[in-house]
């Protein structure tokens, strides 16, 4: 898998979540097993470019490259500029965001709603190749399969964007309509995939090792993107590709690794965040880790009224004592996709 002049180490890629794949998960996903990442969407308006929410977005320090960064917005000029500016703060590969579905981004007519304007998409997917361009920057695509039902125009929007310069495509299998509910096809990323030569990333309900195969034969892509079903389970990245190389199911973890996974991530979380907001955001990183566990729910709420990150880490590290002694090895978690209201997986 080849991103331009970058070959990854292997197909499985982190997608972009906005409020959840900063620095600290990125690298926590990369250490088990996924072979890309690609950053939270970074906004194109230049009056929020110096914002504490962009500022932290765009902060790539010790980050294992090729860094990715997503960016966002409607206005070809401002988002060949964010290019520019991206590159200049670390960026070695950038995305362009046609498909998160969220309200908020879709209302500025940003996000998946480009999809419903054919000539403003290719008109930012051509300025922002063109600003890449001259310092050997590749730039790739992520998008749904169309707006609804009636309009799955991926394929066209696709051989265009290839046509302008694009070098990979991440597909999600649903329509902005849809957000995340229902089940993602993938015919649509199959017939992008049959129909352009550059790489096709599969996106879309992968959510355990068996379904990553089943992804992988139904429409022939070149890597596959996952999202939620990491959420609380990192080291999905990890069980697909041994079950991709072997044909087995990796066993569970140990218990005792996954608390000090969890502990690591958590201590890069607050140094990134600063202690108060960092403890408030951990919560969510924690709930997802436990709420599949014995006594996770119970334990969820008591977290949410801890408000120090020593208080957090301890009682993380007594919680999962508890569990190891009944548990040597993690017990096996629900798998499927819960619909959640975070853009933009």
């Amino acid at each position: 898998m080849k991103i331009g002049s970058h070959r990854l180490p292997n197909g499985l890629v982190v997608a972009p979540m906005a409020g959840v794949t900063d620095r600290a998960f990125r690298q926590l996903c990369r250490r088990l097993g996924a072979g890309h990442a690609v950053s939270e969407m970074i906004t194109s308006r230049p009056e929020l470019q110096h914002s504490t929410k962009t500022s932290r977005r765009a902060d790539h320090a010790g980050e294992p490259g090729p860094v990715a960064v997503q960016i966002v917005g409607v206005d070809p000029a401002q988002m060949a500029d964010a290019a520019r500016r991206n590159i200049d703060g670390g960026a070695q590969i950038i995305d362009i965001n046609m498909g998160c579905p969220a309200k908020k981004v879709c209302n500025t007519w940003a996000g998946s709603a480009l999809m419903r304007n054919e000539p403003l998409a290719l008109a930012i997917v051509e300025a922002v190749v063109a600003a890449c361009a001259p310092q050997g920057v590749p730039v790739t695509l992520k998008m749904r399969s169309g707006w609804c039902a009636a309009e799955r125009n991926a394929l066209a929007l696709a051989r265009a964007a290839e046509g302008a310069g694009i070098a990979a495509l991440a597909i999600h299998g649903r329509t902005r309509e849809q957000g995340y509910r229902g089940a993602a096809e993938y015919e649509t990323v199959a017939a992008v995939k049959a129909a352009v030569s550059i790489p096709v990333i599969a996106n879309g309900d992968i959510d355990s090792p068996a379904k990553a195969l089943a992804v992988l034969r139904a429409t022939g892509a070149d890597a596959l993107m996952i999202g939620r079903a990491a959420q609380g389970r990192p080291w999905i990245f990890r069980d697909i590709a041994h079950f991709l190389a072997t044909g087995r199911e990796a066993p569970p973890p140990a218990t005792a690794e996954v608390a000090a996974w969890l502990h690591a991530h958590l201590l890069d979380h607050y140094a990134l965040h600063g202690e108060a907001r960092g403890v408030r955001s951990a919560r969510k990183h924690i709930g997802w880790a436990v709420r599949a566990l014995p006594g996770g729910e119970a334990f969820r709420a008591a977290m949410n009224t801890l408000d120090a990150a020593e208080a957090q880490l301890r009682a993380l590290r007594r919680f999962f004592d508890r569990l190891a002694e009944n548990h040597p090895r993690l017990p096996a978690p629900h798998t499927a996709c819960e619909p959640q209201a975070l853009p933009c997986a």
